[in-house]
């Protein structure tokens, strides 16, 4: 048994010698080699690719943010237009109320002067003709005026 085991084994020895490198291996390993190139490229592709759509992404939300902020700023200036256009307007309104009340009353006031200066005339007048009659005066202190 033994015997059989050395020579097995003498025998694997000898069968196990190097086995040489074959043409068909070598255009395995070029294949293979091709195809790695061919996937680093298509990475650098896919990541130049990724990087556009980057830049292309981040230049659209530039231009979004832009844009929401020249909305802002229209609406602002609208904003500000209305309300000094009616604050304009009801300063206005009141400069007319007022000039309407001045150009309502001055006529009243004058037509009371007017009143009052023909009440003092009319009462200069009772009292001249009080002291000529005695009736007259005696009707005016009846009622409280002289």
């Amino acid at each position: 048994m033994r015997l059989v085991a050395l020579v097995l084994m003498l025998f694997a020895i000898t069968l196990a010698k190097e086995v040489p490198f074959t043409q068909e291996d070598r255009d395995r390993i070029r294949n293979v080699e091709l195809k790695v190139e061919r996937l680093e490229e298509g990475q650098k592709h896919l990541q130049k690719q990724i990087d556009e759509l980057k830049r292309d992404t981040q230049r659209q939300f530039d231009e979004l943010k832009k844009d929401t902020q020249r909305q802002f700023d229209e609406l602002r200036t609208f904003l500000y237009w209305g309300f000094g256009i009616l604050f304009g307007g009801m300063g206005i309104l009141i400069g007319f109320v007022i000039w309407d009340r001045r150009t309502a009353v001055e006529p009243v006031a004058r037509k009371i002067r007017e009143i009052e200066e023909r009440e003092e005339k009319l009462e200069k007048v009772m009292k001249k003709l009080a002291k000529k009659d005695p009736e007259i005066e005696k009707i005016l202190k009846e009622e409280g005026l002289i």
